[in-house]
C-alpha cells in the first residue's frame, strides 16, 4: 500500500449548497483529474448553474494552497471531486382553500481536493498508469512539458532564479524546442 503525502494535497469543502447533488455530479465529472488553470476555464464557460459554487470551491481550495502551503498554481491539479447529499430542507407552501403542499429542497456537500504534481514523487507512476506516457513517448505535449519541469525540478537543475531548460516555438515548421535542442514535439 503506498502511503499518501499530506504535504502534497490541499482541500475545501462546501457544505449545504442549496442543489441537487445530481445536478452538481454532472459539473463535477467534467472536472476531475484536471489542471486548475484548466478546470477554472470549463466552469467559466459551462452554462449550468451549479459552476458558480464549485468554481469558488476550486478557487479557494487553489488559494488554501498558496497561502497555507506555499504552493505554485500552476502546478496545481484536482485529484479527488466529491459530491454527497446533504440535509433536505422542507417548507410548507400554502394553497387554495387552507391546504398546504410540502416544498422539499435539496443540499449537497462538495469537497474539492488539489494536488501538487511538482512535490509528488509518483507523478511518473500516474502518467504511465493513465496512458500519457506510452514507451517513454508521449501522447499530450502540455503533460509532457509538465514533466520535464517535474524531472528538472527532482534533479535539481532548474534553478529557482533562472531557469536553465527554455522552451522555444518555431512557428514556421511547427516544432518545440528546448535550449539543449531537444525535439520536444513535431507538428508532422
Amino acid at each position: 500500500m503506498i502511503k499518501k503525502d499530506p504535504d502534497v494535497e490541499v482541500y475545501a469543502l462546501g457544505q449545504h449548497i442549496c442543489m441537487s447533488a445530481h445536478k452538481a455530479r454532472r459539473v463535477i465529472d467534467q472536472i476531475r483529474g484536471r489542471s486548475y488553470e484548466e478546470t477554472l476555464m470549463i466552469l467559466e464557460l459551462m452554462p449550468y448553474r451549479a459552476c458558480y459554487p464549485i468554481f469558488k470551491l476550486v478557487y479557494s481550495a487553489a488559494a488554501n494552497a498558496s497561502y497555507n502551503m506555499s504552493f505554485n498554481k500552476a502546478d496545481l491539479i484536482i485529484s479527488k471531486a466529491e459530491v454527497s447529499e446533504g440535509t433536505i430542507v422542507k417548507k410548507l407552501k400554502p394553497r387554495a382553500r387552507g391546504r398546504s403542499y410540502p416544498i422539499k429542497r435539496p443540499t449537497c456537500h462538495i469537497t474539492i481536493v488539489l494536488k501538487d504534481i511538482s512535490k509528488d514523487q509518483q507523478f511518473y507512476i500516474w502518467l504511465r498508469k493513465y496512458g500519457w506516457i506510452y514507451k517513454d513517448k508521449y501522447t499530450d505535449i502540455r503533460d509532457r512539458y509538465l514533466y520535464m519541469i517535474y524531472r528538472d525540478r527532482i534533479r535539481h537543475r532548474m534553478k529557482w532564479a533562472n531557469i536553465e531548460n527554455e522552451v522555444l516555438w518555431d512557428s514556421e515548421n511547427g516544432v518545440l524546442w528546448d535550449s539543449e535542442n531537444e525535439v520536444l514535439w513535431d507538428k508532422k
